[in-house]
């Protein structure tokens, strides 16, 4: 996905002049949607650990036997623990993970406000003689 912010050739009476802080701005839209779409892929990303990890959790606690050890995955390695010690370590990797999604979703949050007001400000200069929509390539 591709996004363009150009101005297009103007038809009227009179010419718009673009400045070099409206190419900058356009400039500043792109690099933002690109960077927000990036943040998209590792929430998207994140939320299917957690709905694995959510698995993991629920599958764990069907087990009747608190003594069998349980192979947990860290890095490279596989570590045996308790039934327990696996179930807290699960927790703690699920919280520590919806805290970074909090956190991706918070700077989407903010970059989208911010390209709402540009944008604002490049249709009041250009009206309908310039694109702003994210282009499907």
């Amino acid at each position: 996905m591709k996004n363009t912010a150009t101005v297009k050739k103007t038809v009227g009476v009179e010419d718009i002049v673009v400045t070099f802080e409206d190419q900058q701005k356009t400039n500043k839209i792109n690099r933002n949607t690109s960077l927000i779409k990036e943040l998209e892929n590792e929430i998207e990303a994140n939320e299917k650990t957690l709905r694995n990890l959510q698995e993991a959790s629920d599958d764990m606690m069907m087990l009747d036997d608190d003594t069998t050890l349980i192979s947990y995955h860290i890095g490279g390695v596989f570590v045996s623990r308790s039934q327990k010690g696996t179930q807290k370590m699960l927790e703690s990797a699920k919280e520590a993970l919806e805290e970074e999604v909090r956190g991706y979703e918070d700077r989407v949050s903010s970059m989208q406000q911010v390209l709402n007001g540009l944008e604002v400000q490049l249709c009041a200069k250009f009206g309908d003689n310039i694109n702003l929509e994210a282009d499907e390539s």
